[in-house]
């Protein structure tokens, strides 16, 4: 796969993780499109780092860490921001 290939589809996945994370931390209405996929791609790395699994290469658990990572990351944010995770 080209680079600029695996690029676009770490956009894609980093939006549908930063989106599902959204929605599950109640934050959905607050985040654009853009907020969405950085949410999600920081995510997918906190992911990789805590469960040792990234989207390339650990499938539907790769999947399941980085959506763990975006949701981890938005109760940090929230709690720096409002003193509560939700």
């Amino acid at each position: 796969m080209r680079q600029e290939d695996l690029m676009i589809l770490y956009i894609i996945a980093g939006g549908i993780i930063g989106w599902l994370a959204s929605i599950i931390m109640r934050t959905n209405a607050q985040q654009g499109i853009i907020l969405n996929i950085v949410v999600g791609i920081i995510g997918s790395f906190i992911g990789g780092v805590l469960f040792g699994r990234n989207l390339s290469g650990g499938g539907l658990l790769g999947w399941i860490s980085a959506l763990l990572g975006a949701v981890i990351l938005l109760a940090i944010v929230n709690f720096l921001r409002r003193g509560a995770i939700r």
